[in-house]
C-alpha cells in the first residue's frame, strides 16, 4: 500500500463527505446527528484552511482518509492550541492510515508553531456498545497523547448516553514567550510524497 497525503481543497468535499458520513449515520464517534451537504462540508473545509491544515490521503489518487486541526477555543491565550481530528474509511482502519495523516498533521503544526494538539472523544459508557468502542482513544494514547478530562453522560446519540474525553499531546516547548503561530499554508510538497 502507498499511501500519498496532501493538502485538502474544498473540491474534495464529495469525497471526503463520502468518508464521514457513515461515521454520523451509523456511530456515535462523531455526536453530529444529520450528515451534512456537500456545499456545507465543502465551506467547512474553505475556513478551515485559512487558518489551519487540513490532509487528505489517498492511494491511487482516491482518498481514503483525511485529518485537519480546528480552533480550540476562541480566546487569543489559546491560540498555540488545537482541536484535531481524523477520519478513515471505515474498511480501511487498522492499515496505519490515520498514524500517517496524524504524523504528517504533527509536522504541519509544528512548522507553524503550534504547540498542543487536543483530541476531543466520545467514549461508551459499556465495553459492548453497538456504535462505538474505545479504539479512538487508544490510537490517540499510542501517539502519546495523555486523557486529561472526561464528562460523563454529556452526549445523547443513537438512543443512549455517552461519555466525552480530551486527550493532548504537547509538540513544542512551552518554556518563555511562543513565537507567534504561521497563518501562511507553506508548502505542500512533502506531503505528495508516498509514505509506506
Amino acid at each position: 500500500m502507498s499511501i500519498q497525503i496532501r493538502s485538502a481543497a474544498p473540491a474534495d468535499a464529495p469525497a471526503l463527505l463520502a468518508i464521514y458520513a457513515p461515521y454520523v449515520a451509523h456511530t456515535a464517534i462523531t455526536f453530529e446527528y444529520d450528515v451534512p451537504t456537500e456545499a456545507e462540508f465543502a465551506r467547512r473545509i474553505a475556513e478551515t484552511l485559512k487558518r489551519y491544515p487540513y490532509l487528505v490521503a489517498e492511494e491511487d489518487g482516491v482518498p481514503v482518509g483525511y485529518a485537519y486541526a480546528g480552533k480550540f477555543h476562541d480566546r487569543a491565550a489559546y491560540d498555540w492550541s488545537v482541536e484535531t481530528s481524523i477520519y478513515v474509511e471505515q474498511h480501511r482502519k487498522r492499515q496505519g492510515i490515520g498514524r500517517q495523516l496524524h504524523g504528517a498533521l504533527e509536522q504541519e503544526l509544528q512548522r507553524r508553531r503550534f504547540l498542543s494538539m487536543n483530541a476531543c472523544v466520545a467514549c461508551p459508557m459499556t465495553d459492548n456498545d453497538p456504535y462505538l468502542t474505545k479504539d479512538s482513544i487508544r490510537f490517540h494514547e499510542k501517539l502519546g497523547y495523555r486523557l486529561v478530562g472526561e464528562f460523563r453522560q454529556c452526549g445523547y446519540k443513537l438512543g443512549r448516553w455517552y461519555h466525552m474525553v480530551w486527550l493532548e499531546k504537547h509538540i513544542g516547548s512551552h518554556e518563555g514567550t511562543p513565537l507567534p503561530v504561521l497563518r501562511d499554508t507553506g508548502s505542500t510538497e512533502k506531503f505528495a510524497q508516498p509514505i509506506d
